[in-house]
């Protein structure tokens, strides 16, 4: 019999008014391990009400009461981190290292929001005016949505509610209906860290949920993080609702390499970059543009480290690359490597067809390279997302910036040289959120914020970082005055100035 997995509503685990489900796959065995129930409407107020009465108390609560909670919900992601990767492989697909390492980084963000009571010093000014000070602080917003996707089921959610919770407001997680259970087992810990019932609540679901937390009343901030078409209807339909959004949407990451760059060194890490969690990363290096002479030296290297790649299930300590999440998903990447080769470029790996043994009905597709692709191919004008590495060619570093900057996405990029002239070049000139020079994946600490430019983007702030502090709070200006009995009023109908 497969499992049932649930939604989790002020403080417990429920199944609420759910009558539809969706199927949970295994993507390295093709079979299906749980039936997810799918929220209605009525089981998204369920859970937005008990965020709002939760509210009034968390939000007042003292930050030694807030960090007190923080530092034991870390101390309990440390102890079940283990737990939470093997959740992560068997609905997702990626391997198990991998998946420690996106928890750990999920982790760095509640150490970054224990540090909530400087994080959110005001300021203030004596004597802006004779006998009047001035000071300001920032309140929580109150009832926050946070709608992820599925290739990071725990470190993208965690970019979020960390920050969100820490600032005081009150939580509700819609998970990807892809790999649900990560979420259950993170609501299971902050029950465990003492954090009140309704502080933290997730809905499982589909478009029925998404579109419940965008028109909630009482939702007043929504973070996403998925495909672009999503991020802009997402970020259209909840602004119409008075809400404060930051939506981040797709991509197509690119990374230059020059012919001084050390070919040995990049291949590598183009190669991981490109096919790491078999590329379904929103930081993954989909695009590489050489640059000069540089093809011809850098081809065989990178030949070499995708054939090298061992493919096989999540589970296995000597896979390093595991299956595609879904049928559906292997389907469309296989399809996308079809359509470059009829469109003229060079197959010169090809993953399409691969079966691993003892798994021959999982959702695998091997490390593909495919060379002289051109920017009207559909391989190079669609996100694959897929293990699928496209390679370009371009005459000057001018030019290979020129091709990204003409792309319609913006969320990261890298270069590869030794020279520092042409890295800094670079890193001016292109029009892109985050950037990596000799860095394929430049994904910022927690303390820093996370977020692209152009089509990666909708909304005015980043996640997690100082822009994850600003987003779920908003600021709050006072002046103060306290009149002696014995000196004039000052009052007056003229426009307020100091003097």
């Amino acid at each position: 019999m497969t499992a049932t997995i649930q939604h989790w509503i002020g403080g417990a685990a429920t199944a609420g008014a759910s009558t539809r489900t969706s199927p949970v796959w295994n993507p390295a065995t093709g079979q299906q391990q749980a039936d997810l129930l799918l929220a209605e409407a009525s089981d998204v107020d369920a859970a937005v009400q008990a965020a709002s009465t939760a509210f009034e108390s968390w939000s007042q609560s003292s930050f030694s009461a807030r960090t007190k909670v923080l530092f034991a919900f870390r101390e309990l992601m440390n102890r079940r981190a283990g737990e939470l990767a093997q959740a992560i492989t068997d609905e997702h697909g990626k391997v198990l290292s991998d998946a420690a390492g996106e928890v750990q980084r999920g982790i760095e963000v509640i150490e970054f929001a224990c540090g909530i009571p400087q994080l959110l010093k005001g300021e203030y000014s004596d004597q802006v005016s004779t006998d009047v000070d001035s000071y300001t602080f920032r309140q929580p917003l109150g009832v926050c949505a946070g709608i992820t996707p599925f290739n990071f089921p725990a470190m993208v959610p965690m970019w979020m509610f960390p920050v969100a919770i820490a600032c005081g407001n009150t939580f509700v997680l819609k998970p990807s209906e892809r790999d649900p259970s990560t979420s259950l087992l993170m609501a299971e810990m902050w029950a465990d860290a003492g954090l009140p019932d309704g502080v933290f609540n997730v809905v499982q679901g589909d478009k029925v949920a998404v579109d419940a937390l965008l028109d909630h009343p009482d939702v007043a901030a929504v973070s996403f993080v998925g495909s672009t078409p999503i991020a802009k209807y997402v970020h259209e339909r909840a602004t119409a609702n008075g809400k404060r959004v930051q939506a981040l949407g797709g991509a197509k990451n690119h990374a230059i390499v020059l012919p001084d760059a050390d070919m040995d060194f990049a291949a590598q890490h183009l190669a991981a970059a490109a096919f790491g969690s078999a590329g379904e990363r929103c930081m993954a290096i989909s695009a590489a543009v050489t640059v000069g002479s540089a093809a011809e030296q850098l081809m065989q290297h990178v030949e070499r480290e995708a054939r090298a790649v061992k493919v096989g299930p999540g589970r296995d300590p000597s896979s390093q690359m595991g299956p595609i999440v879904t049928r559906e998903s292997r389907d469309r990447i296989v399809g996308l490597i079809d359509a470059g080769e009829q469109q003229g470029a060079d197959v010169l790996v090809d993953g399409r067809g691969l079966v691993v043994s003892g798994h021959e009905d999982g959702f695998f597709v091997g490390p593909t390279v495919i060379d002289r692709v051109t920017t009207d191919m559909d391989c190079y004008t669609n996100e694959i997302f897929g293990p699928v590495l496209s390679v370009l060619r371009a005459d000057t570093v001018e030019g290979a910036i020129d091709l990204i900057n003409a792309n319609p996405y913006g969320n990261g990029t890298a270069v590869f040289t030794n020279s520092g002239g042409a890295a800094r070049a670079f890193v001016r000139g292109v029009k892109v959120g985050m950037v990596g020079v000799n860095v394929p994946v430049p994904v910022p600490m927690a303390y820093h914020s996370f977020g692209g430019w152009k089509d990666s983007l909708f909304g005015e702030h980043h996640v997690h970082g100082p822009d994850g502090i600003r987003f779920y709070t908003r600021g709050k200006a006072v002046t103060v005055r306290w009149p002696h009995s014995d000196t004039p009023s000052g009052a007056s109908l003229d426009f307020p100035s100091s003097q």
